[in-house]
């Protein structure tokens, strides 16, 4: 297993899910972080300078990293955004901000919203699905105002927060801007401008010392420094391999009677924001869902390049999102994930509090 830190030789374009075909749309919008399909790309790809394959030999190509649906024992975690802080340097991961917390300028920064069963707000309307017995409501004793977008919690903020304790977060743009450029369309025939071809793009510029942290398993052989290429247009990062690896918070053998399960990556269910199969499958015990606190939907996509087509896309349950548990009896996650597709590469990686 090797944990990487990704960071920026030049500005990095992670598309969204939309489709971007010449003609089609002017404007191209990036994700930040990108989402697990890109860097399965990103670290495959690579494997293959690392190993030196022939990539005009499909055979050997499968061999070393197998194909579209099939990852040949890869395992990867994150992609998550982090920082070089402090003194020596320690890298410390960034997560988006909690769904079931409200800002509290009393507090002093995040507070949790608490779940009430329905019976206890009869006179309340509500568009949540009637399957979840509970509610999130305030602290009355809370002073909430307006949600900011684009928040984020180091790793030891998220973790107070999670276990209700008052936590603070920063701005986007202390980790990354946004940087749009414009482009226009040629002719390859006539060397020529194609009319009504001009687009823009939208790039991301991470600010210094931010990058990129991903934990790989099922690859050796990696020099400990190199550069790669990653995301659209092919734009470069330089990667070298942590020394002192980091931890991913744990969740007891046993889970507590209510627990909560926050998704620190996209995750994909074939119902949308729940299982199709149901829970039980993440799950030994008898295990209840009680409520959610879920960010708008996430579209992720992609270009199929050995299809030449564009993948389908689909919507993801997005990071951030929280969902409220009742346990009865022993009760145990029976993995570290939490998907419908897309385990081994990244999506699903959730953080349990009790």
């Amino acid at each position: 297993m090797m944990q990487l830190f990704l960071e920026p030789v030049d500005v990095w374009l992670f598309r969204d899910g939309k489709p971007f075909d010449a003609g089609s749309d002017h404007r191209a919008r990036s994700l930040f972080p990108p989402s697990p399909h890109v860097m399965q790309g990103v670290i495959r790809s690579h494997h293959l300078v690392v190993k030196g394959v022939d990539l005009r030999d499909r055979q050997a190509i499968e061999a070393a990293v197998g194909t579209v649906n099939d990852f040949r024992g890869l395992c990867l975690r994150g992609p998550f955004i982090a920082r070089r802080e402090g003194q020596n340097g320690q890298i410390v991961r960034y997560f988006p901000v909690p769904a079931d917390v409200i800002p509290d300028e009393k507090a002093g920064g995040y507070r949790l919203l608490h779940p009430r069963l329905r019976g206890d707000t009869p006179d309340v309307l509500t568009s949540a699905p009637p399957e979840l017995p509970m509610l999130l409501w305030p602290l009355e004793d809370t002073e909430p105002t307006k949600k900011e977008f684009g928040q984020w919690m180091s790793e030891t903020e998220l973790l107070k927060c999670l276990q209700g304790q008052p936590a603070r977060a920063i701005h986007s743009s202390h980790l990354f801007v946004h940087e749009n450029r414009f482009g226009i369309g040629l002719n390859d025939a006539t060397c020529t401008t194609e009319e009504g071809a001009l687009y823009e793009v939208d790039f991301i510029r991470p600010c210094k010392d931010v990058g990129l942290w991903v934990q790989v398993e099922g690859y050796d052989g990696w020099p400990a420094t190199g550069t790669l290429r990653i995301g659209g247009e092919a734009r470069g990062a330089h990667f070298s391999q942590i020394e002192t690896a980091l931890a991913w918070p744990q969740p007891h053998n046993r889970l507590s009677a209510r627990f909560k399960v926050y998704f620190a990556s996209p995750a994909f269910f074939k119902d949308g924001w729940k299982p199709r199969s149901g829970w039980e499958q993440f799950f030994d015990g008898d295990v209840t869902l009680q409520a959610v606190a879920l960010n708008r939907y996430e579209v992720i996509g992609g270009y199929d390049w050995a299809a030449n087509r564009q993948k389908p896309a689909c919507r993801y349950v997005p990071a951030g999102s929280v969902y409220y548990f009742a346990a009865v009896g022993d009760a145990q996650l029976r993995q570290d994930v939490i998907t419908e597709d897309g385990a081994e590469i990244g999506f699903g990686q959730v953080i349990l509090t009790g």
